[in-house]
């Protein structure tokens, strides 16, 4: 079989899955649950993989060819279509009166070996609530916008969000432009390739005043929702990272003749440290966490006593000064584990971004919305990982609804959620986006 056919039945092999799932039931309100699944297939073929996975990576023919297909689909379903020099793409649907929209969608970009939900789904979820609107009849208040964000994952130049930060003015195209892709092509010459310019980049900043708020769909990435049976959470924040380089000095030496009482082992230190990380975060808050990730050890002979060990810590949390606290507290102890054995430690914060908390009348209509269509008491959960939405909430309110996904899978080719996770998910943000539009 060759790989153009394996590719076609890896289509039709989601599109099958997608399908067993259908629940008719589902379909009132203007939401159609065929259209949905046949609208995630058709993105998915853009970009299918051997092994059933997507990879449509930023500023390539692939996501741009996704952006044209969901700009048609716009169009046909009768928004006022248009695409700013970052190729974000928008889609507006014209309300009662004029004024601030209120926002949804997501992006079309992937991981390098990514699933077809993380992105996709938050864009056809956006797209369905107008869709759903035509189909009944029904026009909005206010202007309602769908938009399809440009390179949210970085996967290319190994940033992200740039659709977003242009947006909103964030983005220092100075410094992007210096960026090479993992091919070692400029920054500049891949955005080419798809029509766009460095100046178009800067050009794309729109006035916040005209956002009312922010709505995005995005699967979980997790099992909370999963493990409560549930197919849709409220986020209640997105955690912002801190990151730590923790280097512990020590003393290298010869492992046959130094006892072991005049040693200064500096990876006996760091994997204590390593041990008790993890015990930080519960005594911070439920949505704190960290992680070492990364470690280096000098001179990482069999035979020698390790005399520097360099390791990353992750620190996450949905607030500031929580988030604060247990930086600190984590830096505080690698000072203690430095001097109870004999070592140095240096601690760098090499990357901190803010979190963004969600307001809480942004949770409660959330909230209102998934008892009102679902008829289930509605579950508060934190985001681990970033988000458009992260970046437009510097600005304006924003809110987040989680869909179930399946054994907590991203980033990956199994990455999956059910089509009445997915459908149910959309009838809560309908219900969500009519509560904002209206208060």
């Amino acid at each position: 079989m060759g790989i153009e056919d394996m590719i076609k039945q890896q289509v039709e092999t989601f599109r099958n899955r997608l399908m067993d799932g259908l629940d008719e039931s589902l379909d009132h309100s203007g939401v159609n649950s065929r259209r949905v699944a046949e609208r995630l297939t058709a993105l998915a073929e853009i970009g299918m993989t051997e092994e059933g996975g997507c990879r449509r990576i930023s500023f390539s023919q692939e996501e741009k060819q996704a952006k044209e297909l969901v700009k048609q689909w716009m169009e046909e379903d009768g928004l006022d279509t248009h695409i700013d020099g970052a190729g974000n793409v928008f889609g507006r649907v014209e309300g009662e009166t004029d004024g601030s929209a209120v926002v949804s969608g997501s992006h079309l970009d992937s991981v390098m070996h990514g699933g077809h939900f993380d992105g996709p789904l938050g864009v056809i979820s956006a797209l369905e609530v107008a869709s759903a609107w035509k189909d009944a009849g029904v026009k909005p208040a206010v202007p309602y916008k769908v938009v399809v964000f440009t390179d949210e994952e970085g996967a290319r130049f190994n940033g992200g969000l740039l659709g977003s930060q242009s947006i909103v003015g964030e983005l220092d195209m100075d410094e992007e432009v210096k960026r090479v892709d993992f091919n070692g092509r400029a920054f500049t010459d891949v955005l080419a390739d798809v029509g766009l310019t460095p100046e178009g980049f800067r050009e794309a900043k729109r006035d916040v005043n005209d956002i009312k708020a922010f709505v995005e769909v995005h699967i979980e990435q997790g099992k909370q929702l999963e493990k409560r049976d549930l197919p849709v959470g409220v986020v209640t924040g997105i955690a912002g990272p801190t990151w730590l380089s923790v280097t512990f000095s020590g003393v290298a030496g010869h492992a046959g003749n130094t006892p072991m009482d005049d040693r200064y082992d500096a990876l006996v230190a760091a994997s204590e440290f390593i041990l008790n990380v993890k015990d930080f975060p519960q005594q911070v808050s439920n949505s704190s966490v960290a992680t070492v990730g990364k470690l280096s050890v000098d001179p990482n002979g069999v035979n020698v006593i390790p005399g520097e060990v360099t390791l990353s810590v992750d620190i996450r949390d949905i607030k500031l000064e929580w988030k604060e606290e247990l930086s600190k507290r984590i830096k505080d102890y690698a000072t203690e584990v430095s001097e109870a054995h004999g070592v140095t430690v240096s601690v760098e914060e090499t990357m901190n971004v803010a979190p963004v908390e969600v307001p809480e009348q942004m949770q409660a209509q959330a909230g209102e919305a998934m008892q009102e269509t679902l008829g289930v008491e509605p579950y508060y959960l934190p985001s681990g990982a970033g988000h458009d939405a992260m970046i437009l909430g510097r600005y304006v309110p924003v809110g987040m609804l989680f869909t179930q996904s399946l054994d907590g899978v991203s980033h990956n080719p199994g990455e999956w959620s059910s089509l009445d996770d997915c459908v149910q998910t959309i009838h809560v943000l309908k219900r969500f986006v009519e509560k904002v539009i209206e208060s």
